[in-house]
């Protein structure tokens, strides 16, 4: 196969909104020759003007060099007829989301350029595949998807149609390492990865929220204390907007032909029908329309110690959570016992603490007292941890559990009953949908993590989470959950199963090993 390259490509850009002038502002600073097209010229020198502005800011501030500034502002070349772009190597569209439109566009410049010419397309969610399909050679007709704003953003999703040629995908990987991107592969799927893998992260929040059992800026602060996201989901779609959020899940819903997985929300569904689209309508789950949003979420003050010392029994290896063992045996006025037990529990009394698997602490802990605990991202900072109580279990049960937990410096936020309660439960779904993608060879593991963490911010990618907490406890957590709700949207994927099957045999084949070395040194 006959290498491709682009390093020295003249590149066009359609289209001079927000996105438009970020790709051409990086093409231009890695010295490619960029032509910049939008049918309103007026809005391409307008938009020039601004970045101009903008860049002599980044001096201003000693980010940029005056050189830099000068060279980038030489490389665009605002054009108004599509003829000027017969001889560009590489076309990249940012216009509007309407496939009939790119569609349009393309075979506009089909005419007009060679047949080697690459046509990229920025769009988020339409079926590469369908775009190239009335395009001549659509070999060269690939997805090319940068995330707001472009010039900083690290992600590429480089998007292989079905008839995309694995020349043009390896080039433009080439040439987005070249722009210092992190450049990741997949298939046209709807969604691609980011906008697909990341669903779950919302809608798991909008069932919390349907089911009463939070509310907006509780749950926010739970995912960014004890999930380490940048972001609580609530505050995450008002800043992205609840009508384009709602309209992408409505697509991914519509073009996975109603996967239940994908089900839009009702939660959102009345954000949107009332105009409270977040912070750009000054109102969404917060109100931002005073100097600080409201309302605040403000963390319960620890629980004040009844006793100078608790005595806890520890069972379990706690293999996934050895921070909160380490933090446990560090505290001076917690005396802690360790005894065998295949189970991780922490006994106080005949209370019994535990990591939720997905259960309901209701239906399941009916008839023991059972405090199920959520998932925290690091022991050793942790600040709150979240803790839902079965029924048998009484205030003074309550009270003695929050004690222990002040001790650690770590207050008790309690909950009612919510399988998986909030971090586990969207980290479970995040994994699942994440094993979905490359059990459909959409793409690989590697770049799945990738994607999540450079394109959505999130602490770490979904299949780092599963080594982290464990695949076993990831499954159990959604067998738990299919199985307490009944609903398709919590099967957990073959590829899951897999994973653990195969680490099961592995485990298994290293205990044998580790076995039979012993024999042979007795």
């Amino acid at each position: 196969m006959q290498r491709l390259n682009l390093q020295q490509a003249r590149v066009a850009v359609i289209g001079a909104g927000t996105m438009g002038m970020g790709i051409a502002q990086l093409a231009a600073m890695h010295g490619h020759d960029t032509y910049v097209f939008d049918l309103d010229v007026e809005k391409s020198n307008a938009a020039c003007v601004q970045l101009k502005t903008q860049l002599e800011k980044r001096v201003q501030l000693g980010k940029m060099t005056q050189a830099l500034v000068d060279a980038t502002l030489a490389n665009i070349h605002i054009v108004a007829d599509l003829q000027q772009l017969s001889n560009a190597d590489l076309i990249v569209e940012a216009v509007v989301e309407k496939k009939e439109v790119k569609q349009s566009l393309f075979q506009q410049l089909a005419e007009i350029c060679s047949e080697h010419t690459i046509f990229a397309s920025n769009t988020s969610s339409i079926s590469i595949t369908a775009i190239a399909s009335v395009i001549p050679h659509p070999e060269r007709v690939v997805g090319l998807h940068f995330f707001n704003p472009a010039p900083v953003m690290k992600l590429v999703e480089i998007i292989r149609g079905l008839k995309t040629s694995e020349q043009v995908a390896q080039a433009l990987f080439e040439l987005m390492h070249a722009w210092k991107k992190v450049p990741v592969t997949a298939k046209s799927t709807p969604g691609f990865i980011v906008n697909r893998v990341a669903r779950p992260y919302y809608a798991e929040a909008f069932r919390a929220l349907q089911e009463n059992v939070t509310t907006p800026e509780q749950l926010d602060f739970i995912l960014r204390e004890c999930g380490h996201f940048a972001m609580g989901p609530c505050e995450l779609t008002d800043l992205i907007g609840q009508d384009v959020n709602f309209s992408v899940t409505q697509s991914v819903y519509q073009e996975f032909f109603y996967e239940p997985r994908y089900r839009p929300s009702l939660i959102q569904k009345e954000l949107v029908d009332a105009g409270c689209y977040g912070r750009k309508s000054g109102q969404g789950f917060y109100d931002y329309r005073q100097a600080q949003r409201s309302p605040e979420y403000i963390l319960p003050a620890l629980q004040p110690e009844l006793s100078t010392s608790f005595k806890v029994q520890l069972s379990g290896q706690w293999l996934h959570d050895t921070g909160l063992i380490q933090r446990l045996k560090n505290t001076s006025s917690v005396n802690s016992v360790q005894i065998q037990s295949e189970i991780d529990k922490i006994l106080i009394d005949d209370i019994e603490v535990m990591l939720t698997q997905g259960q309901s602490v209701d239906i399941d802990h009916s008839h023991e007292k059972v405090v199920l605990m959520d998932w925290h991202a690091d022991w050793a900072t942790a600040t709150a941890v979240v803790l839902s109580a079965s029924p048998l279990c009484t205030r003074s049960d309550c009270d003695k559990v929050s004690q222990l937990f002040a001790a650690l410096g770590v207050s008790s936020i309690w909950v009612k009953d919510h399988p998986a309660l909030f971090v586990m439960r969207s980290i479970a779904m995040l994994v699942n949908e994440g094993c979905e993608a490359v059990l459909h060879g959409i793409a690989t593991e590697q770049d799945i993590d990738a994607a999540m963490k450079y394109g959505v911010n999130y602490p770490q990618g979904p299949f780092q989470w599963a080594a982290q907490i464990g695949t076993t406890q990831i499954l159990t957590t959604l067998e738990n959950l299919y199985r307490l709700y009944g609903e398709e949207r919590y099967r957990p994927s073959l590829y899951l199963r897999q994973k653990v099957a195969l680490e099961s045999v592995k485990n298994a084949q290293h205990m044998a090993t580790q076995a039979h070395t012993l024999k042979q040194a007795g």
